[in-house]
Order: C-alpha cells, then structure tokens, then sequence
C-alpha cells in the first residue's frame, strides 16, 4: 500500500470538474484507490463519493493506493493535484 498526503490550495477545494478529472484519470488503474478527509473515506473512481466528502480550500486529504500499480497511481494523482491547481 502507498500513501500521499495532501494540502488543498484551490479556492474552490474539490469542487465537480477536478473531482471528474481525477475519477476519469484513475478508473482504468487496478489499484485500489480511496480518499480520507475528516476520517471519512471514498472510493476515489467514484465521483459520487469524492463529491460526498465536500472537500473544501485548505483540507487535509490522504490518498491511499493498493495494488500492482499503486506507484502509478500516486504519480498520476501528483500530476492532477498540479495541474488543476489542487495542491502544491
């Protein structure tokens, strides 16, 4: 299992067009994928459960991958959170 915390930067925290970017970046990985905010965790291919968390500005989330390609998963996640401006 890999893990990667994260700080949200982006006025509009986890809103519904990031939240579809990273769902749509992440559904074809084997790993399994979720996201915790609050002790609350999601499916992180599920854009229900992700917009369920309300992830706001300045949030502290954890990633959590498990699988044979949890490296991938990690870095691609680090390559959304940048380009969309999520996190730093």
């Amino acid at each position: 299992m890999t893990e990667k915390n994260y700080t949200i930067t982006s006025e509009q925290g986890i809103h519904a067009r990031p939240a579809t970017v990273i769902v749509g970046a992440l559904t074809n990985f084997k790993s399994d994928v979720k996201i915790e905010y609050r002790g609350k965790q999601a499916n992180l291919k599920s854009i229900m459960g992700v917009m369920a968390l309300g992830i706001p500005n300045g949030a502290s989330i954890k990633i959590t991958a498990d699988g044979e390609d949890e490296a991938q998963v990690i870095k691609t996640m680090d390559d959304i959170m940048k380009k969309e401006g999520l996190a730093e």
